[in-house]
């Protein structure tokens, strides 16, 4: 594993591994020293061609959290504007010492081109390509799921006999397919719902079960009910009539909340569209992981930079 692209690669063996390497790292985290020499003399160059908050200043957190150097590149200011290929901006950061080359990219599929291609011998993780995948928020999202619902019994366990619904755009997000994929590796049962405009053409090969309203879902009393954004950039036609349409019938609400069990959570990878796709009172709820999904992003991204490191040596 010297590299991390798709959730689709994962094996639960060794996805159960790095959950549990991710709770180490948050009792690290719970230290005075917040600090492993593990990464120390290495670099992490975070290459972003999109926009991003949580996932870039995560991988940074992580990075430096493992005593490694960061560097941070964005298309802004760059010699992107001027033409520079995507093979000669990774060639040159490889050449200034980067070691793991954290990469997000609008168009899908380009960190598997950069794998295959050979062009850099630098560690590749995928941190969001396009609408197709984001590895480490279904991890994060996983090591959440298996915190919350397993508490002391979470180490060594997978997700067998959770049950999580998938909600929104799943069409634009690359967080659904990556979740999908991997929460069936660990033996969770995932549904997914949404307008059929908002359902890719492919979904049959995610192997979830699909229904046709928000309300059918909590029905099933799941465990989970993970909500997505509403990728307005991305949509370049109606999707759906309006957004108070859309809010009444696929937005988790208190309603929806009240008809859950107590004991399950509601998800958002962020950023929320409060009162869109969930509402303010929801996403501040007891029930809800919003934050903590956040926090536990930083534990894991340590946990994924950490087993590449080690499956190198």
């Amino acid at each position: 594993m010297k590299h991390l692209i798709s959730a689709r690669g994962l094996e639960a063996t060794p996805t159960v591994a790095i959950l549990d390497t991710a709770m180490d790292m948050v009792d690290v985290r719970t230290r005075e020293v917040k600090k492993l020499p593990t990464l120390r003399g290495k670099t992490v160059a975070n290459v972003f061609f999109e926009d991003s908050t949580r996932t870039r200043l995560s991988f940074e957190a992580a990075a430096l959290a493992l005593s490694a150097d960061v560097t941070t590149f964005t298309t802004q200011g760059s010699s992107v504007s001027k033409g520079e290929s995507l093979k000669d901006t990774l060639q040159t950061l490889e050449a200034m010492g980067a070691d793991f080359i954290v990469l997000r990219h609008p168009h899908s599929g380009v960190a598997s081109t950069v794998v295959n291609s050979g062009w850099v011998d630098a560690h590749i993780i995928n941190a969001g390509d396009g609408t197709h995948e984001h590895p480490t928020q279904a991890l994060l999202d996983a090591f959440t799921m298996r915190s919350r619902l397993r508490g002391e019994n979470a180490r060594g366990s997978n997700l067998a006999g959770i049950s999580v619904v998938i909600v929104g755009d799943i069409f634009h997000s690359r967080v659904a397919r990556s979740n999908a994929l991997l929460l069936r590796t660990l033996g969770a049962t995932v549904t997914l719902a949404a307008p059929q405009t908002l359902l890719p053409r492919e979904i049959d090969s995610w192997g979830a079960a699909i229904v046709s309203t928000l309300d059918e879902a909590i029905d099933l009393q799941p465990d989970v009910v993970m909500t997505l954004r509403v990728q307005r950039e991305r949509m370049t036609s109606g999707f759906f009539p309006s957004e108070s349409e859309f809010t009444q019938l696929w937005g988790m609400n208190d309603s929806r909340l009240r008809r859950l069990p107590p004991t399950s959570i509601v998800m958002h990878p962020g950023p929320m569209n409060r009162g869109l796709e969930i509402s303010g009172s929801v996403a501040d709820s007891p029930q809800s992981t919003v934050t903590e999904q956040v926090a536990n992003g930083v534990a894991v991204r340590m946990a994924v930079l950490y087993t590449l490191m080690g499956d190198s040596r």
